[in-house]
């Protein structure tokens, strides 16, 4: 083969492998189910931190086995429109919005389709403390909790009941799951009495007494208390975990419990994002 042949033979392979690799480049673009993006901002509360860290490795993993894109920032300023075009859920780590453009364009995007999914200290609210409840269609009408009530200490796993079987969140579940240890909270609002909230798990009664105190206020003996909801209004779900149990006594601030790594946790959290995620 003489030396044009050669270079002619040698520069179709190259054409022909670089045709292939965009192939292959367009068709796994094309396959990305949807874009994920969660907020957070990792300060203040270690065991809220422990889980910010536990989370930002758990979703880049599910992301590469269930085929979406997961991003996370703690920049909040991207909270805005234009930012949040580009992804089909959001989710809330561990806070909320302060600035109230934030808060327009986060409400323009649920109401207009997008996908939601927050944890625990998310829909925390409280007058008189450093979170006030200033935001009512956040925690009001979109979240239906209002104000904090009260909470469990210390960080304690509990039996979860399994109410709303038939929400793609559920799928799979079982009637009860254990749940990771976890600082529950109670609610100033009976979301039970609000018709546009779905319920998804409660505290089952067995788990009573739950917490260990010391202070006996912070101990359930009884009482109903919904831990995972949805709004048929919105595509969200809310979930009450996500406070790992941290090794304060000792000021080493170790983690003594993991949130994710429990079978039936994670299912639910990836049902959820799944469902999110593919609905129109």
């Amino acid at each position: 083969m003489n030396l044009s042949v050669r270079i002619k033979t040698y520069a179709l392979c190259t054409l022909c492998l670089c045709i292939l690799n965009i192939a292959q480049a367009q068709k796994k673009a094309a396959s990305l189910k949807f874009k994920v993006i969660a907020f957070y901002t990792g300060k203040e509360d270690q065991a809220h931190i422990s889980f910010v860290h536990e989370a930002n490795k758990w979703f880049p993993a599910m992301a590469k086995k269930y085929n979406f894109t997961y991003d996370s920032t703690n920049n909040w300023k991207n909270l805005n429109t234009a930012f949040l075009a580009k992804y089909k859920v959001v989710i809330f780590l561990d806070t909320r919005p302060e600035d109230s453009l934030q808060r327009v364009a986060f409400e323009k995007y649920m109401k207009g389709g997008g996908g939601w999914m927050g944890f625990h200290f998310s829909a925390f609210a409280l007058n008189q403390s450093a979170v006030p409840q200033n935001w009512d269609w956040y925690h009001n009408t979109f979240l239906g909790s209002g104000e904090y009530g009260s909470n469990t200490w210390r960080p304690t796993s509990a039996i979860l009941k399994v109410e709303g079987k038939n929400h793609p969140a559920m799928k799979g579940l079982g009637s009860t799951f254990k749940a990771s240890p976890n600082e529950w909270y109670r609610w100033q609002n009976d979301i039970t009495k609000n018709p546009d909230i779905q319920i998804l798990a409660s505290i089952d009664p067995v788990s009573f007494p739950l917490g260990t105190g010391p202070k006996q206020s912070e101990i359930w003996h009884s009482g109903y208390y919904p831990v995972v909801w949805a709004n048929k209004n919105y595509k969200m779900v809310y979930f009450n975990i996500g406070h790992n149990d941290i090794d304060y006594e000792h000021k080493t601030n170790k983690d003594l419990s993991r949130t994710f790594g429990n079978p039936a946790e994670d299912k639910l959290i990836l049902s959820t994002l799944l469902w999110l995620g593919n609905t129109k």
